[in-house]
């Protein structure tokens, strides 16, 4: 990986620690949406956009170079980050919602419906800033990172690179999925945040790769999709009579956790 990537996944873990440390939240219990924590995770976002925003074309230059183009790894890699971006992340929560309406299961039920909400939420946010901002993706003008016109995203894809839809899914999955684990898997944050926030950071870097997004639209995604997980999680689990709770979690509580093991004895295997 080349040091402007890993720059960029740098960038992505480090505001993503910050969102893990704000996720001990008390579960079925009345908590303000917003708290004075979040100003932490908010100053670490924008301190990242900003950190991220003058190197844009020099990382855009350094991954579009002929021999990292070129190289098998890289492109599978940038593949595979892309999948898990979009349709991967949506996908996978719907997953986890059916097998735990297939085994009755409430809590892994609870994962897959409200993982499926961040990032439907999260990517509905980031579609309109894409058509709002209308800034021009790199393959655009690679020697312009600065391309930015009102509404002019409406018009054409070609103008809708900020945010990054991609890791704004990711990172919604990736904060939804980590908070959700640690109340009732604790130790499992420490195996699940890493996975699900690498692979994050992954489908972001794609997205560079590809051509299709600057440093900048990557990191602002992330803040999005990050925040976006958390807000679900706090709200539904302080509103545990919510309207789309009471519709669509149907199955039973078990507090043995069995199935979520069952979930990761066959991703193991």
């Amino acid at each position: 990986m080349s040091r402007s990537a890993r720059y960029v996944v740098l960038l992505s873990l480090t505001i993503s620690s910050i969102s893990q440390a704000q996720t001990a939240d008390t579960l079925f219990s009345s908590r303000p949406l917003f708290t004075s924590g979040d100003a932490w995770i908010v100053g670490g976002f924008i301190a990242a956009a900003v950190a991220a925003a003058p190197a844009d074309r020099s990382i855009t230059r350094e991954l579009q170079d002929e021999a990292r183009q070129a190289n098998r790894y890289y492109r599978g890699s940038a593949t595979v980050g892309r999948i898990w971006g979009n349709p991967g992340a949506f996908l996978t929560g719907a997953g986890i919602y059916l097998f735990g309406t297939a085994r009755g299961n409430r809590r892994i039920q609870d994962l897959g419906l409200h993982t499926v909400e961040s990032v439907v939420i999260a990517n509905s946010i980031t579609g309109a800033m894409k058509m709002i901002t209308g800034r021009a993706r790199p393959y655009v003008d690679s020697a312009n990172a600065g391309d930015f016109q009102a509404l002019r995203g409406l018009r054409h894809s070609d103008y809708r690179s900020f945010p990054s839809g991609h890791s704004t899914a990711a990172f919604a999955f990736a904060a939804i999925v980590t908070a959700e684990t640690s109340h009732w898997w604790p130790g499992g944050r420490w195996i699940v945040g890493p996975a699900s926030y690498g692979m994050a950071a992954l489908s972001g870097v794609s997205r560079i790769y590809n051509y299709k997004h600057w440093a900048s639209d990557v990191v602002t995604g992330s803040a999005i999709g990050t925040l976006v997980g958390l807000k679900v999680f706090r709200y539904q689990h302080s509103h545990p009579d919510n309207k789309l709770d009471n519709l669509l979690l149907k199955a039973g509580l078990q507090s043995s956790g069995g199935d979520w093991n069952v979930i990761i004895s066959a991703v193991s295997r």
